[in-house]
């Protein structure tokens, strides 16, 4: 295979919720350590952005073909959540879009697309990006071991890429093992020892096996082996029988700090290992659903030029904070309900969301060419100098700020987060000024100067429509 991968990225929520927190709820034995929730303004497209722009640093995206969505947890069931994540990463509007989904094979899915499409010139770089956000039975050990995050990867047919892809091997599966029906809120499974012994041992064994066979390598020429695995047990149990050095050759899992985050939890491994790579370095990636996938990396020297200005699953997995309770959990969730916020919002709409589109969704502003005075959101009318039509668009979502003035809205917020923090930013491109809401923050810190970054999210819903905003949040 000619493709490689020429950047990465990766996103986890601020927001952990201890695992005893959880077992202490119900009675039960906790399985320890904790997991990533996402906030109640998060879901898998603004995770998938927040991916996106930290795969993107040091990247031209007007190089970008393509942009591909995975997901088994998408908002949408008929619309195209690549599409959206695409205008919010502010890529180009004549690239390729593709939703990928209905198994937790998916993002490796989407990997194998992307490939197939630089290989066959359809497209020169391509960026690939999983997201996942599963809800568990409540009192189940899903509800302890599932996490939410999202990975991205940019893949290009170019020369000189930081990690070339030399083979794959894909095996499909029939088996009711893990699924949920669409009108399924949370995860069903079968029997678990059934799952682990005819579904992932039995699969995983066969499309790893298949591409060494294939490339005639053995354990030995492996220097890190990336198992996807919806155990820890399970995972050693089947790097013990490939003959892999469970201390020396295998990635871990991730499940103590993070849990198992569906579809994107093989990427985000992926990612991990990468951190740490080192040219010369042979990885083997194998994901698990409805089948198996299994991929082959070859590291080059190109790799440590990639880690810098990112923070990837190592920066955001330090940058945490802890969930106070399990029923800030069910809140964040839609589990519990709360009285909703102040009504008058709840009205949003498609034709004002598509007219305002580059503002609200791609967060533009507007810098005259005649004064150079940057105003947010696009104005016609330059403020500063009066010139009308006389503008061009730049971006603000990559730009950091701070905090000119706040207040706190008191009536705004839900029964569960009364308080609303607003503020008005000063953003270090032309100290340009916007309104913003602040969120993954706690209220008791936020001062005048105190600098923030922007981050994709959802706000007030109505009319069977999700809506989409740029909040600002304390630099993680």
């Amino acid at each position: 295979m000619r493709g490689g991968i020429v950047s990465y990225g990766a996103y986890v929520p601020l927001w952990r919720l201890k695992r005893d927190t959880i077992a202490s709820i119900w009675g039960r034995r906790s399985l320890s350590g904790e997991r990533s929730v996402a906030n109640h303004d998060e879901d898998t497209v603004t995770m998938a952005v927040e991916a996106v722009f930290d795969c993107l640093s040091g990247v031209d995206r007007n190089n970008i073909d393509g942009l591909y969505f995975a997901s088994t947890t998408g908002p949408f069931q008929e619309k195209q959540c690549s599409a959206l994540v695409a205008a919010a990463s502010d890529l180009r509007s004549d690239i390729i879009t593709c939703d990928y989904g209905n198994s937790l094979r998916s993002g490796t899915a989407a990997l194998r697309g992307a490939l197939d499409a630089v290989n066959s010139d359809s497209a020169r770089t391509v960026m690939v990006v999983v997201s996942d956000c599963r809800l568990a039975y409540p009192c189940s050990d899903y509800e302890q071991s599932f996490g939410d995050a999202a990975a991205a990867l940019l893949i290009s047919g170019i020369e000189g890429a930081a990690i070339n892809v030399e083979a794959s091997y894909s095996i499909s599966n029939e088996m009711y093992d893990v699924w949920r029906l669409n009108k399924d809120t949370y995860v069903q499974s079968w029997e678990n020892r059934f799952i682990i012994e005819h579904g992932y041992i039995e699969n995983m064994r066969k499309a790893i096996l298949s591409l060494m066979t294939k490339q005639s390598l053995s354990a030995k020429d492996i220097s890190k082996v990336i198992l996807y695995a919806p155990t820890v047990r399970a995972q050693r149990e089947l790097a013990r029988s490939l003959g892999f050095d469970l201390e020396n050759q295998v990635q871990d899992l991730l499940f103590s700090n993070l849990g198992i985050c569906g579809c994107a939890h093989a990427l985000l491994m992926l990612v991990a290992a990468l951190e740490k790579a080192k040219a010369g370095d042979r990885l083997l990636l194998a994901s698990y659903g409805d089948g198996a996938d299994a991929f082959l990396f070859q590291v080059t020297d190109e790799v440590s030029k990639i880690r810098d200005n990112r923070r990837g699953v190592r920066g955001f997995l330090a940058s945490k904070k802890s969930l106070p309770n399990y029923e800030r959990y069910l809140s964040h969730r839609g589990l519990l309900e709360t009285q909703p916020g102040e009504p008058l919002h709840l009205f949003p709409s498609a034709s004002t969301s598509w007219r305002e589109r580059n503002s609200y969704i791609r967060l533009h502003g507007s810098k005259c060419k005649n004064c150079g005075l940057i105003t947010f959101p696009v104005q016609r009318v330059c403020y500063g100098c009066h010139a009308k039509d006389n503008y061009e668009e730049v971006r603000l979502s990559d730009k950091k700020g701070r905090i000119f003035t706040f207040s706190i809205d008191n009536l705004a917020g839900r029964s569960d987060e009364p308080a609303v923090p607003q503020a008005v930013i000063e953003s270090e491109l032309g100290n340009t000024r916007m309104y913003n809401m602040l969120t993954d923050c706690d209220i008791n810190e936020i001062r005048i100067g105190m600098p923030v970054e922007m981050t994709f999210r959802r706000i007030y819903e109505g009319a069977g429509m999700h809506n989409y905003f740029w909040k600002c949040r304390p630099v993680r």
